[in-house]
């Protein structure tokens, strides 16, 4: 069987390189599209980052790649893994680092929602709208806080609209998938009237139990097999905005609305129903003062709640964060040769995760008892040439204050944290480049790491935290080497991240309801909140041909990374394997098509709580589409397959790695327009 899947997966790949053979010799002529990165201070191209590699997903590719959950949208990224809760919910994990060290925003500001307590939790940031999104590989608490210490995920969706457009224009996308009969429908419209641009985007998605290649439970038939019990996901999102444009700049708002509910695949068969409602303000000077290019000014205002339900229908736990968000750039022209971005950041939250039958703030067993947290922060980035060389460097300085109720005995924290940054690239030759950076990054201990103590429904464990937690500190070093220009174009890079204090869940026995040990009966499995030095090391590299251009387009990389505590405790938990991965696309006139292989080794290196190595796996993804065009309208009809060789795959990553394999194989078909 695996030597027949072997022969389909390349006899695939053979057919597709044949027919784009006659095309490679055409190529020499073409230059590649420019993309920028918004979630930079100084918006430039992929290629200039200089303190933090970036990716960016955008157009088609955006849209092939596009799963349920923005951790499986990305996962095929370089230095991009997720984690996955089942598809309702899974989360990016950049170069080993997960949950509250990676930061999710929504066009540059945070999401403010309770994804980095729990791999159960979704991202309230919906993918399906998105123009662009853009990755930061590496620590960016520099522009963004202490939740950043292992990289950035920017979701842009343009939901307050920056330029005027002459007539509405948009896109709508409708798909349908075999594996779980999934149907979504998405769709954003842009329009102006007079100087007030307008912005309305939307999108639905229902999807039943999908079925798995083989049992529930690797090897044991008494599992179950077919499909994966309690894994369907709803999901729908409706957003608004409008501003006022004129050449000076802009200020606008927006209002956007997050409605989930999505099943738990674990033996309790509990679901999360969550919502959240968001206000956001954008506004942008252009040369407000004397030396000055710009003033931006942007507020989130942040209404999260989500609910786990037994499976009978009752509320467990309730998570609550009421937040707001503020950050004022203001970027100078260049002086001496230095041009640079000077900010400041705040956050209030109000975050609680509560049983029940906690109708007050003094239960002795809340998952997380009500904590205030405030946070004060600025920042400077600079940026000089020194002939070939660009040089960057920057520093913030934070001020993070947790005050829990005083009705849960839990004492009040503080901290004061510095990260700074510097970094170089040298082009030694055209369209080649040489890059070091050195950064220290620092991270407060989160609410749920110091004041958990309680049970946690979704994932079965007894969580418990350690108010005397102190700040981790990142020490991380890394050097690059690219090739931008051309159609052929490459880069690798290698990172060594030292971390002091590295804060981690550690399991321990069975408990019971109230955390008492209880080794035969007890329903919970206790997760203690520890501390010790790791070290994180790793190494990138991706080579492409042509990727965007007419012909044939080839993309081929592979990361590593390999986490371990200091003093002989082991590695770390949940960590990524090593992977290989290919794409071959061919783009001609109306049609597209492409089929991406992804290799993963055998999980070889474990935490020493941690049962269950998963197999190595080979995943294989196809694609073809044409484009019609009526009365000047686009009308796309696609077809994909993800899974191909209908493999049992199970990630390292995963805590349910052992009881809930991804999908089987799955047909994808569907029609999208643009307007």
């Amino acid at each position: 069987m695996i030597a027949q899947r072997t022969l389909l997966a390349s006899a695939v790949l053979s057919a597709l390189a044949t027919m784009s053979a006659p095309v490679l010799s055409q190529q020499t002529s073409q230059t590649l599209p420019a993309v920028t990165v918004t979630a930079t201070p100084f918006n430039d191209g992929v290629e200039n980052q200089i303190l933090a590699p970036a990716t960016v997903l955008r157009g088609d590719e955006l849209r092939n790649k596009l799963g349920n959950t923005l951790g499986d949208t990305l996962s095929q990224e370089l230095g991009v893994s997720a984690s996955s809760f089942g598809p309702g919910a899974s989360r990016p994990i950049i170069r080993g680092m997960e949950g509250p060290r990676v930061k999710i925003l929504q066009n540059g500001m945070s999401v403010l929602d309770a994804s980095t307590f729990s791999n159960d939790h979704a991202v309230a940031g919906e993918g399906a709208t998105a123009r662009q999104i853009e990755i930061l590989r590496g620590p960016a608490a520099l522009l963004y806080g202490s939740g950043a210490i292992g990289g950035v995920v920017n979701i842009v969706n343009d939901r307050i609209p920056t330029t005027l457009v002459g007539k509405p224009t948009g896109e709508a996308e409708v798909r349908y998938s075999s594996v779980d009969h999934g149907k979504q429908v998405s769709t954003s419209v842009d329009g102006s009237t007079g100087n007030i641009g307008l912005h309305l985007d939307g999108n639905f998605r229902d999807a039943d139990d999908y079925r798995i290649p083989g049992n529930v439970v690797l090897g044991d038939a008494s599992s179950g097999s077919g499909t994966l019990p309690n894994s369907f996901t709803r999901a729908g999102s409706l957003g608004f905005g409008g501003s006022y444009i004129q050449n000076w700049g802009h200020i606008g708002a927006s209002v956007g609305v997050n409605d989930d509910r999505y099943g738990i695949p674990t033996e309790e068969r509990s679901y999360i129903k969550l919502k959240q409602t968001r206000f956001d303000i954008d506004g942008l000077i252009k040369e407000p003062f004397a030396n000055f290019e710009s003033l931006r000014f942007k507020i989130g205002n942040t209404d999260y709640e989500h609910a786990e339900h037994h499976e009978d229908g009752d509320t467990a736990v309730t998570f609550k964060n009421r937040a707001l968000e503020s950050r004022l750039e203001l970027t100078h022209k260049p002086f001496a040769g230095w041009h640079g971005t000077f900010g400041l950041q705040t956050e209030n939250s109000e975050f609680s995760a509560l049983p029940a039958d906690d109708h007050g703030h003094g239960h002795s067993h809340a998952t997380v008892p009500l904590t205030k947290t405030e946070s004060i922060a600025a920042f400077l980035v600079e940026q000089k040439d020194f002939g070939p060389v660009r040089a960057s460097a920057g520093a913030r300085v934070e001020s993070i204050k947790r005050k829990p109720d005083a009705a849960s005995g839990n004492t009040n924290r503080d901290f004061t944290l510095g990260s700074y940054s510097v970094g170089g690239l040298w082009t030694f030759t055209p369209g080649y480049g040489l890059g070091l950076t050195g950064s220290i990054a620092q991270r407060a201990p989160s609410v749920e790491e110091l004041y958990s103590d309680g049970a946690h429904e979704a994932t079965a464990t007894f969580d418990i935290g350690d108010a005397n937690l102190r700040k981790e500190t990142s020490r991380n070093i890394e050097l690059s080497l690219q090739k931008t220009e051309g159609l052929f174009r490459w880069k690798a890079n290698v990172f060594h991240n030292s971390v002091k204090n590295y804060v981690y869940g550690e399991m321990g026995g069975l408990v019971d309801d109230h955390g008492d040990p209880d080794p035969i009966g007890g329903e919970y499995r206790e997760r203690t909140w520890s501390q010790n030095d790791a070290r994180i090391r790793g190494a990138e590299v991706e080579v492409s041909y042509n990727r965007f251009g007419e012909g044939i387009g080839l993309r081929a990389f592979a990361d590593t990374s390999r986490g371990k505590l200091t003093d002989g405790l082991g590695n770390l938990p949940l960590q990524p394997v090593t992977r290989y991965g290919g794409e071959v696309s061919y783009r001609q006139g109306n049609w597209q098509s492409g089929v991406s292989v992804l290799h993963a080794d055998k999980q070889r290196r474990r935490a020493s709580f941690e049962d269950f190595a998963t197999p190595s796996y080979t995943k294989v993804d196809a694609s073809l589409s044409y484009t019609q065009r009526t009365n000047s309208m686009p009308i796309t009809w696609f077809a994909m397959v993800k899974n191909l060789l209908d493999e049992d795959i199970r990630l390292s990553t995963s805590v349910l790695s052992e009881v809930a394999p991804q999908s089987g194989r799955n047909l994808i078909v569907g029609m999208r327009t643009r307007f």
